[in-house]
């Protein structure tokens, strides 16, 4: 029996200590339930206290998948942790999982590899801050984002410059570092990555949420957003979607899977905001349904990352 259809021994690390503990819940849950359904010996750990080290040791596992968001889980620590331990784990490295958190890192990359990508400003805690010359560069209405958080926590739309000290206030709570990012207007494209050495694109997924913009109560709860597949915009604007996606995964050194987010201009412009190495996986994300118009049912897909995992690095 060879690795692409024996049963494995999965530990679904689910919950951690960041503040996207609950959405790591629900996705864990859901994805140790596919992955049992896909006939896999399934043991669920949370990583909310120190305690789930022994357990990952003593369970004598296959593969890890990794089911934490943001702090602890996405941003290359538990990954450092499952290396130290010898343990496969679905999804990126400690260097790619650290890059693409780190919002301002990522850009620093995108500009390397001319993928194009909003105009920012990066202001750490402490720090003045010339409002001036952050409007004269990127314009009255703009964006501010924690550096190192995901699920729209923290993040704001800043109407006119007056808006900025309240939207920095709010991004601190979460962060020391944090972006003003160019407002762009736009359809919102989303395309998943899936693979290794030779990764492919999912169908291009439209975001169509029922506040300004796609926030937390838009990700996680039913009925606030809608998904459209394929996206509502050119051929040519998919294909390139696809294509920035492919290039973003395959320039921070992503691995089994990411998803890109990017903004699609009336004029046909599209700029790339950020990859998740950990995209949700819960009823309402966007990564399943993608594979699901691919082809791919929710069970098949835990699947193939888990075999993907076991691939060398």
């Amino acid at each position: 029996m060879t690795d692409t259809d024996r049963t494995l021994r999965v530990a679904v690390l689910m919950g951690g200590r960041s503040a996207e503990r609950e959405v790591s819940l629900n996705t864990g849950a859901q994805v140790a339930e596919a992955l049992g359904t896909a006939g896999h010996d399934v043991v669920r750990i949370d990583s909310g206290g120190q305690g789930f080290i022994g357990k990952l040791e003593e369970a004598r596992l296959d593969v890890v998948f990794i089911c934490l968001h943001g702090r602890f889980g996405e941003d290359g620590t538990v990954q450092g942790l499952l290396e130290l331990l010898e343990l496969p784990y679905v999804g990126s490295g400690v260097l790619a999982s650290a890059l693409a958190m780190d919002k301002v890192m990522s850009k620093h990359f995108f500009a390397q590899e001319n993928i194009p990508t909003p105009a920012y400003v990066h202001v750490r805690r402490g720090e003045p801050v010339d409002y001036d010359e952050v409007t004269r560069v990127l314009g009255t209405k703009t964006v501010v984002k924690p550096a190192n958080e995901g699920s729209a926590i923290g993040v704001t739309i800043a109407h006119e410059p007056g808006e900025l000290p309240a939207a920095l206030e709010e991004a601190f709570h979460f962060d020391d570092s944090v972006l003003i990012e160019q407002f762009v207007a736009g359809v919102e494209v989303t395309v998943g990555v899936i693979g290794n050495d030779d990764p492919i694109a999912l169908p291009t997924l439209e975001i169509v949420p029922e506040h300004e913009f796609y926030d937390y109560e838009s990700k996680y709860v039913p009925g606030m957003s809608r998904h459209i597949i394929p996206a509502r915009v050119s051929e040519e604007a998919r294909i390139e979607c696809q294509r920035l996606s492919l290039e973003a995964h395959r320039a921070l050194g992503c691995r089994g899977m990411s998803r890109s987010d990017t903004i699609v201009t009336a004029d046909g412009r599209i700029e790339l905001l950020e990859v998740n190495t950990i995209p949700g996986m819960t009823a309402t994300s966007l990564l399943p349904d993608a594979a699901r118009a691919a082809g791919m049912e929710f069970p098949e897909l835990c699947d193939r990352l888990v075999r993907l995992a076991l691939e060398p690095r």
